[in-house]
């Protein structure tokens, strides 16, 4: 049954992409997906790795809402980070919970990148409203080095790569049935503006400037992904703050035209991304939802793909797609994609 349904994806995406008109893509990655102001400058490699930081373990923080209180030291627990809300998820396995700190090498809690609730922030990914096969294939994708980053400078996809190496196959599976469990809610709020709040990059992520260098600036072609609350996002790392996805004018309509018919910005023609992963966008069997998907995320997959970097068992059913998608596409489809109900 799996055989036939792939073989019929392959099928419907190599016909759109026979009809497709080429277009060149830049070879640069797009900074605001990766978590950059800029374009990595020539020979730029991966950062050096991150020594644990020395983090107040006195003062006592809360959020609203939490009956719970926790310091700055336990909420970015690498090995146990905080949960705020238990009652939101189901019970944590414990590679999601505290990772193994005696794994070598070592693996991070899941709950602290992606959160107890699975919804995580633009420098990683929403791993809920996924399938189980899917999340398991991913995993495994990570592990042969089939998903690496465009960017070198974003650290965190070699750090998968690092977990996935050593998680075993029984943790990768717990992790699974974890997050696919937990069912896909609204987590972003697109706005189109031809202007955004001044930002700051921090740790792969865009944050709002205050104070007396706060303002605003042109979008240019970019979009700007931001919490909706920098301090519950950033310091508390708090579960059920969200984010908000600044988008340039026009760009919703455009990404509707290629997501939904398959139109590029400059009039070409590509498989409609409803062929493969559902009229919805709410994916079909082991083909992944992206509606309401983070679009820092989205943009970077889908130039990881057409750069080659993403070569999963999967991404062959994308290739002849990407290829002929500008940077205006991608951004265009993000865009679309993050603004519709998961």
């Amino acid at each position: 049954m799996q055989t036939r349904f792939v073989a019929v994806i392959a099928l419907a995406c190599a016909a759109g992409a026979g009809a497709a008109t080429a277009v060149s893509a830049a070879d640069v990655p797009p900074p605001w997906a990766y978590g950059f102001a800029s374009p990595p400058p020539p020979g730029a490699g991966p950062p050096a790795p991150n020594p644990p930081p020395t983090l107040d373990n006195v003062t006592l923080h809360s959020v609203p809402g939490s009956q719970f209180s926790f310091t700055r030291a336990q909420i970015a627990n690498r090995y146990g980070p905080a949960d705020w809300f238990p009652e939101d998820h189901p019970t944590m396995p414990e590679v999601v919970a505290k990772g193994r700190q005696a794994a070598q090498p070592t693996i991070w809690a899941c709950g602290l990148c992606h959160y107890p609730n699975g919804k995580g922030r633009p420098e990683n990914a929403n791993i809920t409203g996924l399938t189980y096969e899917y999340f398991v294939q991913q995993m495994m994708d990570f592990r042969h080095d089939a998903r690496k980053t465009s960017d070198p400078r974003k650290a965190n996809t070699g750090l998968m790569s690092s977990f996935a190496k050593s998680m075993t196959d029984d943790e990768i599976k717990e992790a699974a049935k974890y997050f696919t469990a937990i069912r896909a809610t609204p987590w972003i709020k697109v706005v189109e503006s031809a202007t955004v709040p001044k930002t700051r990059v921090q740790g792969g992520m865009f944050l709002t400037i205050d104070g007396a260098e706060a303002g605003t600036e042109p979008i240019g072609d970019r979009i700007i992904e931001t919490p909706e609350k920098t301090h519950d996002t950033e310091f508390l790392r708090n579960p059920r703050s969200g984010f908000i996805a600044y988008v340039p004018p026009g760009s919703v309509k455009k990404g509707e035209a290629l997501v939904m018919n398959g139109t590029t910005a400059r009039g070409g023609k590509v498989t409609a991304c409803t062929a493969c992963h559902g009229s919805e966008l709410r994916g079909m069997g082991p083909v992944p939802t992206l509606a309401g998907r983070s679009p820092s995320y989205a943009a970077r997959q889908l130039f990881d793909m057409q750069q080659g970097h993403r070569n999963g068992v999967w991404t062959p059913l994308m290739s002849p797609v990407v290829r002929d998608l500008g940077p205006e596409d991608i951004l265009s489809a993000a865009a679309y994609l993050a603004s519709l109900q998961p």
